[in-house]
């Protein structure tokens, strides 16, 4: 995935300006910056939630806007920062939708082991038939990522996928999502980088977004690290 000279303006304010990076199948980047840094915003414009203002996405060397909606499904998965839902509704039922760009809405029997299986990862097998108004807060992230997992794509976005998890259950999650294919690319984005995050994600790179600019870290600078914030 290449992102060249991206450009976003919201409310005529400009977020993010001249963005230029290249993201390898088989690793995992951390993204980090500040509140308003427009991590979200990248994310967003780079799975094609929210359109560009000028610049461009590739992916497998096609402009973003030109894949199918329902192929593009296929390739690419996003996590957002902020997950309700208003449909009563159990955590089994939650992980279908992730099929759907397969099966349509007819599930079938490789869909039902997909999802099995993502249950299994991450330790949700008991909660299955749970509705989701029952799950506690990190339940909650849990099944919101398995429906993520259960897409089988190549590349995933994560907006701080760790909210509401504990020390056990973030190095779990970040186990399972680096062991499920070395085909992933991972895009992690979080407020600050901390010494007790960087063995949790084991980044292969870091970019910052300040200023409407990235600027990137490797795990040479990680290993480094001895306060609780990671700066460059």
């Amino acid at each position: 995935m290449k992102v060249n000279n991206l450009c976003k303006n919201i409310c005529e304010t400009c977020i993010l300006k001249d963005i230029n990076l290249e993201l390898e199948q088989g690793t995992v980047t951390a993204f980090i910056g500040p509140n308003g840094a427009g991590k979200s915003t990248l994310l967003s414009t780079m799975c094609r939630l929210l359109s560009i203002d000028s610049g461009h996405v590739l992916i497998k060397g096609k402009e973003i806007t030109k894949w199918r909606t329902d192929e593009l499904a296929k390739e690419i998965a996003i996590l957002k920062q902020q997950n309700t839902y208003q449909v009563k509704m159990t955590v089994r039922e939650l992980l279908s939708f992730g099929r759907f760009p397969y099966s349509k809405g007819r599930l079938t029997t490789e869909d039902y082991e997909v999802i099995d299986k993502v249950l299994g990862y991450l330790d949700l097998e008991s909660y299955g038939d749970r509705y989701l108004d029952t799950l506690s807060g990190g339940q909650l992230q849990r099944a919101a990522l398995a429906m993520i997992l259960v897409q089988d794509t190549d590349y995933i976005l994560l907006d701080e996928p760790l909210n509401n998890l504990d020390m056990k259950q973030s190095i779990v999650v970040m186990q399972t999502i680096r062991s499920r294919t070395f085909l992933i690319c991972l895009l992690v984005s979080i407020p600050r980088l901390t010494a007790c995050s960087v063995p949790i994600l084991r980044t292969s790179k870091v970019l910052r977004l300040f200023h409407k600019e990235i600027k990137i870290g490797t795990t040479n600078k990680m290993a480094r690290i001895r306060t609780s914030v990671f700066t460059f």
